[in-house]
């Protein structure tokens, strides 16, 4: 199993003159001694106006700056939202990262979370998905034709060589986020990389393992010509002290991640540069659901984190990816939690990648044939509750017409 990184860029008030900046250089500094421990990628997202949650709108220029800082991680976007982005400014960004960095890129692609994001960029979010598929398809050919035309509902341009390419060939792996647990088939059937969250149990894990192959392999329909990239990777609460209690007491951050990832999916954007996130962030950090999800997370001791990485070995994830920096976590705590981590965790599993891999081509070439396994009673992530915002994208189109329909008086 191999490991990574994942960077929101949380920002809790109150801040000071100097509060962005010092983020993102230990941000920075954080990454050269993840790309020395052996870590394996670093994930970025891309948000736009979410103050608190994440204050990471130009990944891009981020990842640069962490490719002169390293030399062997892969940089991951996780994801760039090809809905708030022009096509051709998309394929340049990623290539041009990949150049640079020496073809360490992985592209991640992803629709943008709600109106919070889209509606200043004039998108609908009834049309989030459609649009991500058109973009998808406008883009990929960009990396490896000299000349690419493409004549959509949402994007329409004339024949150009868009340059440069990327230094990977034919292009950079491609991923995409699956924020809904139910985009894992999608991801499987277009034979892209899932990004998702934790599981909520073994069982859970192998589910949806297996209904993400069998559906890349059975039920293929990939939207353009590209390499598939079959891979699953989950995002999980991440800490790691000598004993429980002291990786509990210093978790916060993860709780608040999923408090302010609530609060967004149901608010959006309700008092720009006046909230104060952190502060109605205080009386929920300590109900059931903010403590059950602390037991969920990646937090303990080297031998409590062992315990359910074993989980995730044995249903065959491929990626377990640690979320570190959120909330008001010290810069120091994430170093030595990620240090403490490489000594005595990371070498089991990545001991362990060899024969995974062995088992992946085995899948692939169909000399192994998974089991069909519901995955309706897993229908959730082990961090979310019924304060989470997750719909498909048909119930999206459904509520925002309905909307419509009651303003209209209809």
């Amino acid at each position: 199993m191999k490991f990574g990184i994942f960077y929101e860029h949380q920002l809790p008030r109150p801040w000071t003159a100097t509060s962005e900046y010092d983020l993102f250089q230990q941000s920075l500094a954080q990454l050269e001694l993840a790309d020395r421990l052996g870590y394996d990628y670093v994930w970025e997202v891309e948000h736009h106006f979410l103050e608190e949650y994440s204050h990471s709108s130009a990944p891009e220029v981020f990842l640069v700056a962490a490719s002169q800082r390293t030399r062997q991680i892969r940089l991951g976007h996780g994801i760039v939202q090809l809905t708030t982005n022009q096509p051709h400014r998309v394929a340049e960004r990623v290539a041009t990262l990949d150049q640079i960095s020496g073809g360490r890129v992985e592209f991640g692609m992803g629709e943008g979370a709600g109106p919070a994001e889209l509606h200043p960029f004039g998108i609908r979010v009834r049309d989030k998905r459609d649009r991500w598929e058109e973009a998808v398809k406008a883009i990929i050919p960009m990396f490896t034709r000299h000349s690419w035309e493409f004549h959509g509902q949402y994007y329409d341009f004339p024949a150009r060589n868009v340059i440069p390419k990327p230094f990977q060939k034919p292009h950079p792996p491609l991923w995409v986020a699956c924020s809904n647990i139910r985009t894992i088939a999608d991801a499987g059937r277009w034979g892209i990389g899932a990004l998702g969250f934790s599981f909520v149990s073994p069982e859970a894990a192998r589910a949806w393992v297996h209904r993400y192959y069998n559906t890349l392999l059975h039920h293929p329909r990939p939207l353009a010509e590209y390499q598939s990239n079959p891979n699953i990777a989950i995002v999980n609460g991440f800490m790691c002290a000598e004993t429980d209690e002291e990786a509990l007491e210093k978790a916060a951050g993860w709780t608040f991640f999923i408090f302010a990832l609530s609060h967004y999916g149901r608010k959006g954007v309700d008092a720009p540069g006046a909230g104060n996130l952190w502060q109605e962030y205080q009386a929920w950090r300590h109900t059931e659901k903010a403590q059950q999800a602390l037991r969920n997370g990646l937090i303990g001791s080297p031998e409590t984190i062992r315990r359910r990485l074993r989980m995730f070995r044995d249903a065959h994830v491929d990626q377990v990816i640690l979320l570190n920096q959120a909330g008001k976590t010290p810069h120091d705590d994430i170093c030595a939690s990620l240090e403490l981590f490489a000594r005595e965790v990371m070498p089991e599993f990545h001991a362990d990648q060899p024969a995974h891999e062995v088992w992946k081509r085995d899948v692939l070439a169909g000399r192994i044939t998974l089991e069909e396994i519901d995955t309706e009673p897993y229908d959730i992530y082990a961090h979310q509750n019924e304060d989470i915002v997750r719909l498909t994208s048909e119930q999206l189109k459904q509520r925002m017409q309905a909307k419509e329909g009651i303003a209209a008086g209809e």
